[in-house]
């Protein structure tokens, strides 16, 4: 009997790792996708930047920076084409230790992640530029801002993960007061400890730390947290 004990663990170590297999085989062809329009990435990620630097080109300063560049923006816009496919394939690990009647809400968490991804994105590129404009003004007329494309495509990128990423909280939370670990009273009464954990990841999360991206992270933030509430309050009261 003792040497059967380990089998179920080494099955869940290979669902785990067809699992990981698929997802990442879907983001390698997101970002064969991606490469093939990378142009058109290029041009939307600069767009804020040349919205708020005017008349100032990126620049190189290596042969194998444009290189890189492309690799990285290829690597990002694949990752989020895969994105329904990678949280599907997580969701499917999760989904053995569930009921029958928990599966049924699979499809509708996995499409209100990817939802709730893509949204973050949009709404962190919508505040992009108002960050860099924030940012790149304390350097007034005495500082002119000379950036390389990698170190501004690098911030984008991060800038835009950090928002996609943090989106996806509200349904952590959701799933918390499902399995019972916490009610929507226990929810509305702590919305100072709630507003305390948002702005302090928020301050580590984000790639500038300057007050302004943190206010444009934490206010949507906050709202989705008393969306959530409600929805938590409405739909499992029973």
């Amino acid at each position: 009997m003792r040497s059967r004990q380990p089998q179920p663990v080494m099955a869940h170590l290979e669902e785990l790792r067809s699992r990981l297999i698929k997802a990442s085989l879907a983001i390698v062809a997101g970002a064969v996708v991606a490469f093939v329009f990378r142009g058109w990435i290029f041009d939307a990620l600069v767009r804020p930047y040349e919205r708020v630097v005017l008349d100032r080109e990126l620049a190189f300063f290596r042969p194998t920076e444009a290189f890189t560049v492309f690799m990285r923006l290829s690597l990002f816009g694949g990752f989020v084409l895969a994105s329904p496919v990678v949280i599907w394939q997580l969701w499917a690990f999760i989904a053995p230790a569930l009921t029958k009647r928990e599966r049924r809400v699979v499809i509708p968490i996995v499409a209100i992640l990817v939802v709730l991804f893509l949204g973050g994105i949009a709404f962190g590129y919508w505040s992009l530029d108002r960050g860099l404009s924030f940012l790149l003004g304390f350097g007034g007329d005495r500082l002119e801002p000379i950036i390389g494309g990698n170190e501004y495509l690098s911030f984008a990128v991060r800038f835009l993960l950090v928002f996609g990423l943090s989106f996806e909280f509200p349904v952590f939370v959701y799933a918390a007061a499902a399995m019972g670990l916490v009610g929507w009273r226990r929810l509305a009464s702590g919305r100072r400890w709630a507003v305390l954990a948002i702005v302090t990841i928020g301050a580590v999360l984000t790639p500038s730390g300057d007050p302004l991206t943190l206010l444009l992270l934490s206010v949507p933030l906050y709202i989705l947290y008393e969306a959530t509430i409600w929805l938590v309050r409405f739909t499992l009261h029973r």
